[in-house]
Parts: structure tokens; sequence; C-alpha cells
């Protein structure tokens, strides 16, 4: 099954999601509302129990598609003050019902940093990077990751992550509590995929509702989070330090910022 540039494979009662946009896998709202899609239509069946995201290429996300112009449907919903239409697609990925194992490659910046934390799990290997670099580009955190990242690996690790841009490495992931599994690149889904199918080898409605149990809330949270975000991001992005953030990354150098 395809949904859009995403690729559905069915292994007995365990779902791989492909994301199909290599080398970087940039998304969009068209993919996050695509991947949500797949994730609704997956959960119709009792028989799927558990779901694979991986992506094709280099990296597992490299964040946000800054380079394609927004569409005619965004622009309304933003002028209308209904918000980031991206988010909204996001809100619903957190609000799917099957549990998500991430095979994590390359690295996963930004806005695919907080896709690979929406997953219940991640599995990683040497290469894996991930980045919450947003202060970089003068920008805010989004993705709901100002709710999500503290909740796995700590208020203070997530600040210092936060406001210094830093990347973390696989290892430090597992260190962190931030992953699951360390492997190395080769095996990465195949352990993602032992672990799915540890998960679904049990009782599937008592799988749904443990977890929904252990993810009582969560959705609720990042559509509140996500709200504020999109108001940080929304007033940060008119200055002219976003426009340097953005340069600046854009040449693999320090940005100048003046604090306008």
């Amino acid at each position: 099954m395809r949904y859009g540039d995403i690729e559905v494979t069915r292994d007995g009662n365990v779902a791989q999601l492909e994301v199909q946009r290599p080398p970087n896998n940039f998304f969009d709202v068209d993919l996050i509302n695509d991947m949500a899609d797949a994730f609704e239509e997956l959960e119709k069946d009792v028989n799927c129990r558990a779901i694979v995201l991986c992506a094709e290429g280099k990296h597992f996300c490299a964040g946000n598609n800054f380079g394609k112009p927004r569409s005619e449907a965004e622009n309304r919903a933003r002028a209308e003050g209904k918000g980031n239409p991206l988010y909204a697609a996001a809100v619903r990925l957190f609000d799917a019902k099957l549990p998500v194992i991430a095979a994590v490659q390359g690295a996963a910046v930004g806005g695919g940093f907080g896709l690979a934390v929406m997953a219940d799990f991640r599995v990683v290997c040497p290469d894996t990077r991930f980045t919450a670099n947003f202060v970089k580009l003068g920008f805010h955190p989004g993705f709901g990751l100002t709710h999500t990242l503290p909740r796995i690996i700590g208020q203070q690790r997530a600040n210092q992550m936060f406001l210094t841009g830093q990347r973390i490495n696989g290892e430090t992931a597992l260190e962190w509590g931030l992953a699951e599994v360390f492997t190395d690149r080769e095996s990465l889904r195949d352990e993602a995929m032992k672990l799915a199918q540890e998960i679904a080898e049990n009782a599937p409605l008592a799988i749904r509702s443990v977890r929904a149990t252990m993810r009582q809330g969560l959705a609720d949270a990042v559509q509140t989070q996500t709200d504020h975000e999109a108001i940080e991001q929304a007033r940060l992005q008119r200055t002219e330090d976003h426009k340097e953030g953005v340069k600046a990354v854009a040449e693999r150098r320090v940005g100048n910022f003046q604090g306008r």
C-alpha cells in the first residue's frame, strides 16, 4: 500500500512504514498527514499489532522541507488563526493506537527529531544523530518536542539540547534513555522488527489498552504545546536573527546574532 511518499508493507502482525524521500527525507504537512492516514488505516485491523517506522536513504529525517512553498490550505489556515496545519497533522500521529518503533539512521533533526520522539521506542546505530538545533536557526522548538523530550530524557538534558542546539549520537541516546536498542546500521531494521514482533506476539486488545493507559493525555498535551510552539515560531520567524540563523546553518558557520 502507498500513502503518498510512504510505502506500507506487512510482515505478519507487524507493519513497516517506509518514508521514501531520500536522501534526507524532509517532511511537510502532506507527508505527516499521509503517515497519520496510514496509522489510522492500520489500526482498523486487529491483526496489526505494531508498526516499524523507517526511512529510505542516508537520514531518517533531516527536518521540515523549508524549500517547499506552503499550500493554499496552509496559508488560509494561518490567516484564519487556526494555527499550523503541520502540528494538527502531528497530533494525529500522537493520537494513533498502535505501538511505533522508529529505526533511526543518520540524522533526526528538528521536526525530524520530533517525529522520532513521537514513537514509543527508538532503535539507533553508530551514525545516528539527534539534534534539536532550533536556537541555531533563531527559532523555537516544535512538533511537541518541548513536551515530549523532557518526558523521556529529563528536564535538564532536554534543556541542554534545546539551549545549546548540540547533537547527540546513538551511544549517548542509549545512555540517556532516548533509545532502547543500539546496533550496527546493517541490522537496524532487523532489530526494530525484532522488538516489534516481541510486542506483536501478545494479546492485541491488551497491547492497545496498556499503551493507551501509558500515553493517556499525551495527544491533548501535544496539542496544547504545539499551539504555544506555533505562536513562538511565528513571532521568531519575523526576526533578523532567524534570517541570519537559516543562512548561517546553510553556510555551516556560527550565526552572527544581534537580538533583533
